[in-house]
């Protein structure tokens, strides 16, 4: 049976196998009237915007201080043009992409989310199963409001992300816990050395813990979806949500609880050592943009990397992931994984990153959005549609695997240069 196959799942939603065995295009005339709507990932984060409350929606598009790296995360795309090669027969094309020796079925899985479970009853555990139906990796988040158990036990094919101090002791039981849980893949923030400065957050009035006020209860009430779908759901379901995964439980909603971060900017990589002493999975870091840190991390025996700057949501002005890659894929040599996350947006985004040396991509916000508009069957829409995005391009390029796209495939526009 084909891993998408589920008799639970509306009739449009069902995915049915073409003649070469590979996932063929869902037959979106059949969709239920409200997924007609979304025909690209940016419609998700557009309507996500009257589903849910101000604050949240601000916390999950947001970037920091003045949103310069946020925007680059994009623009870098569109400096870059694809140099097609026809008359080659795609009939065989498959979006089939290997990391760390398994299979999946297209080269993009879910990012980490601290936010996941405040878009959506369960957001991890649906982001989880879905992963698990259409067989790519999700990759759950250490600041989750759900038990990293009941998320890995949701989706087989689900990795952990933490949060980790400098402190030995707090290393040690996140990593014993991971591997009670059946993780077999962890990836260590490193870019989170001190809390960011979000001015978004602070304007539209979110914070960690949410603090109650008049303010939060009038946006609250403003969106009648996420209150009763999500957030009275789970209270009387699951009691108020906690950050579970991350030092001392802290609730979503309190008038003077705080988060206790510990001295991450403490960590160092005598830290990394003892990880990679610690744990017999692959290990990566992520918030990776310079390539001597990706040469010390090979040093060190890490099974690879995550190009990222954390969306755009750390340090205003550091540099786009794609612009990185081409160098870190060279410092990383064969045989590490070099993954990428931040502003993905279409299957042509995808296809550009695969060819400046990315193994893997990672994707947030637009399936976090469309987690929160439709739940499970506008994630599945979402993952669809860019699956579908991919295929088109690929017979366009003229591929037929995604390890085929290379350099020679694009040309530099708007003098962008920076693979060169």
């Amino acid at each position: 049976m084909n891993s998408l196959t589920d008799p639970n799942l509306t009739p449009a939603i069902q995915p049915k196998l073409d003649s070469t065995g590979g996932l063929s295009i869902i037959d979106k005339r059949a969709l239920p009237t409200h997924l007609q709507q979304y025909l690209a990932l940016n419609d998700f984060i557009e309507k996500a915007q009257k589903v849910l409350p101000r604050p949240i929606y601000g916390y999950i598009t947001g970037g920091v201080e003045d949103n310069v790296t946020l925007r680059d995360n994009r623009k870098v795309f569109e400096e870059i043009g694809f140099v097609p090669k026809p008359l080659v027969d795609t009939t065989l094309r498959s979006l089939k992409t290997t990391l760390f020796g398994k299979t999946y079925d297209a080269p993009f899985g879910f990012a980490p989310m601290g936010g996941t479970s405040t878009a959506h009853y369960r957001g991890d555990t649906v982001l989880a199963g879905v992963a698990q139906k259409v067989n790519i990796p999700m990759m759950m988040s250490g600041a989750s409001l759900m038990r990293m158990e009941d998320v890995r036990a949701a989706g087989r094919t689900t990795m952990f992300q933490a949060y980790l101090p400098g402190d030995e002791e707090r290393i040690t039981k996140t990593f014993e816990r991971c591997e009670k849980a059946g993780f077999d893949t962890i990836a260590v923030t490193v870019d989170v050395q001190v809390p960011a400065n979000r001015e978004n957050n602070v304007r539209n009035g979110y914070s960690s813990p949410m603090r109650p006020s008049l303010r939060l209860a009038w946006d609250v009430l403003n969106r009648p979806q996420w209150l009763f779908g999500m957030f009275l759901k789970t209270l009387l379901k699951d009691g108020m949500p906690h950050v579970e995964n991350m030092g001392p439980r802290v609730p979503m909603l309190s008038a003077g609880s705080s988060r206790d971060y510990g001295r991450r900017d403490r960590l160092s990589w005598k830290h990394v050592a003892l990880m990679r002493k610690l744990w017999k999975g692959n290990l990566l870091i992520k918030g990776v943009v310079d390539k001597d840190t990706v040469r010390i991390a090979r040093e060190h025996g890490l099974n690879g990397v995550m190009v990222s700057n954390h969306g755009g949501r750390q340090l205003d002005g550091t540099i786009s992931p794609l612009r990185a890659l081409p160098g870190i894929r060279e410092a990383a040599g064969p045989d590490m994984a070099v993954i990428m996350d931040s502003g993905f947006r279409r299957g042509t985004d995808v296809l550009k990153a695969l060819a400046l040396g990315a193994d893997f991509c990672f994707i947030g916000r637009p399936f976090l959005c469309a987690l929160a508009c439709a739940g499970h069957d506008g994630v599945l829409h979402a993952v669809s549609l860019l699956m579908d995005e991919i295929d088109r391009d690929m017979a366009q390029l003229g591929l037929n695997a995604t390890k085929e796209i290379s350099k020679d495939y694009l040309m530099p526009l708007s003098g962008a240069d920076f693979w060169r």
